[in-house]
Parts: C-alpha cells; structure tokens; sequence
C-alpha cells in the first residue's frame, strides 16, 4: 500500500553541541520521535545528503529502508549517533579512530569499527559483519532525533538505490514520495557529497573505503600515516558506497571529455570549458572558479538536471583529483559504470 508521506519543515533547531540534546522546544519534534520509535521511515538532511533514517535496533524499520530504495541487503549502512560516547557503546574504538572521532565529528567522517558484543544494532545495518560504520553528523535535527530515541539511526541517502543522491528536500519527493512516511525539509546540504568513509581495526592499517566530504589529506595529517585505500566490492562491501555503479543518473556518463560532441550535456568544472562546449545541449559548471567545495556542493543537484533536460548523454569535463576532487571523481567514475 502507498504511504503518505507528510512534509514537515523545522525551524531554528538549537541543540546542546555536546550531547546533541534538543535545547529548546521544536514544533513537530515530538511527532517526529513517534514515528521513528514506530518504525517509521524519516528522510533528514545532514551536512553531506539528505539520509533515510530509521531506527537501527529495529529489524523491521531497516528492512523498510532496504525496501524503499530497493536496495541489496548485502550492501550495509551507516548508523548516526549523538555523540562519541553513544557511538562507543555500539563500536569498539581504538586509538585511531578516537583519534580521529575526536578531531572531525560532528563532521562528514564515517568510522568504520568491530561492533561491540552487546550491541543491539540489527544484523540487517551491517550486512551480518562483525563491523559497524558509525558517525556522528554535523546535523542537528538527526543528532537530537538519535538522541532523544535512544538510539542509533541507520540512514543511507534518501533515494532509490544506485541513483543519484539527494541533497534537498525536492529531490527526496522525485525519488520517494508514497515509499516513506515523513520527510524533513531543511534546504540543501552543505557539503554535497556522502561523509569519508575509513575503516580502523587493531592489528590492520587505517584504510580509506570511500573518499567523501572530508579530504584523505584532512584525515592523513590527523593520523600522521598514510591511508590504505580499498578498491570497489560488488560481492561484500564492508561500507556503503563500495559498488563499482552507484551514484548514476539514467542517462550513460562520459568523464575527462576534453571535447563536447552535438547534443551531448556538459558537465564543466572551472573558466576554461572544453573544446566544442558550443554543440552542448546543455552546460552546467560546477564552479566556475574551480572551487572544489562549491563544486562538491553542486555535484548532485548538476547531475540530476542535467539528467532531467533528456540528453542521451552527459559529458564531464577532468577534476583535479586532490581536496573534495577526489571524492567528485570517485562519484562520477561510479556514476558512468556499466549498470
């Protein structure tokens, strides 16, 4: 049966920074709790996506999420925490990652870690591993839900799976609308991109699973070593976003086109655009200075409306690959696999 899914749109959230403790009264938070301590499923914005959130302990609400986005239970998820000391009652920390738990979060760094013994996170959020991924975000609606639930919320990005991630309310409604009960508008996200995904176990070297909105360079000063850096896996992922096509809009995608052919899209980064940009059927320039944050901003929403205007293709012009460059690439190589 087709849900209804409600718009809801909180204003002035205020919450202890801390302990990510709602301050001050907000209108609809209550109802919001409810429908997450009933299994519901709740679209939330965080700094990075707009994440679909459910309640990790409960089995049922996760295979909700899977349904929804149509998504392989093999492929696992992040659960979003309060704080640290929340997060360490699901995770075992070791000294790199408390390391690094205390330098970027709340921030766009998810932590991979052996799960605690006692942990009640369903089975289901970590695809039957003995690891969890777990983060704190830098967004105050999801740390005050996950904390005034008790709970950790499992919350991969609010669209069908394989497709492009949203980051406003408008694109969750495209992808979702009548699949989720309640999804939270609070305008677009400000850093565009997934959260940096490493996995930090004792007796393993630290290891970048999945570039994102916290750059290897950020994470590597922090840790003073040099990350591993893991390939794609479409048999066992140990993170989310590990599968070679992923992040895809329904037309193919050409990367590091240094020439535009009649009809095909642009998707441009920088002043300078490619030979034959004239013949484009559109152009979108993720940042004409070649900023790498603006365009890291710009990348799903470019995507989308690129898609949206019915090219037969779209044709992205090279990235620097340092800073946020190298998650950008990393979404765009997976968005123009083979499906």
């Amino acid at each position: 049966m087709r849900k209804t899914t409600r718009l809801w749109s909180p204003t002035d959230i205020v919450i202890d920074p801390k302990t990510g403790a709602l301050s001050e009264p907000l209108d609809g938070f209550e109802q919001a709790v409810e429908c997450l301590a009933g299994g519901g499923l709740m679209a939330i914005p965080t700094e990075t996506v707009y994440g679909l959130a459910a309640d990790a302990t409960n089995s049922t609400a996760v295979a909700g999420i899977f349904s929804a986005k149509n998504r392989p239970s093999f492929n696992p998820l992040i659960s979003h925490l309060p704080n640290l000391e929340a997060a360490q009652h699901y995770g075992q920390f070791n000294d790199d990652a408390l390391r690094l738990a205390e330098a970027f979060w709340p921030g766009p760094l998810t932590i991979v870690v052996p799960k605690q013994p006692h942990s009640s996170i369903a089975d289901l959020v970590s695809a039957g591993l003995d690891t969890i991924a777990l983060r704190v975000p830098d967004a105050p609606l999801m740390r005050a839900l996950s904390y005034t639930l008790d709970r950790p919320l499992a919350a991969p990005s609010a669209n069908r799976s394989g497709r492009v991630s949203p980051t406003s309310a408008s694109h969750v409604i495209e992808e979702l609308d009548g699949r989720i009960d309640v999804i939270a508008n609070l305008g677009s996200c400000s850093v565009g991109v997934e959260s940096s995904v490493v996995f930090c176990a004792s007796e393993q070297p630290v290891t970048l699973l999945r570039p994102g909105g916290l750059s290897s360079e950020a994470i590597e000063d922090c840790l003073g070593k040099v990350l591993l850096r893991a390939g794609s896996d479409d048999e066992t992922p140990s993170s989310p976003g590990m599968l070679t096509s992923h992040y895809a809009p329904s037309c193919p995608v050409r990367l590091n086109a240094v020439t535009v052919n009649e009809g095909e899209a642009l998707l441009a980064f920088g002043p300078d655009l490619p030979d034959g940009s004239e013949q484009a059927s559109s152009i979108l320039n993720l940042s004409v200075s070649g900023n790498d944050l603006e365009a890291a901003q710009n990348l799903f929403a470019g995507l989308r409306q690129l898609d949206s205007n019915g090219t037969s293709l779209i044709a992205v012009a090279p990235i620097p690959d340092d800073g946020l460059g190298e998650a950008i690439n990393d979404r765009l190589r997976r968005a123009a696999a083979g499906r």
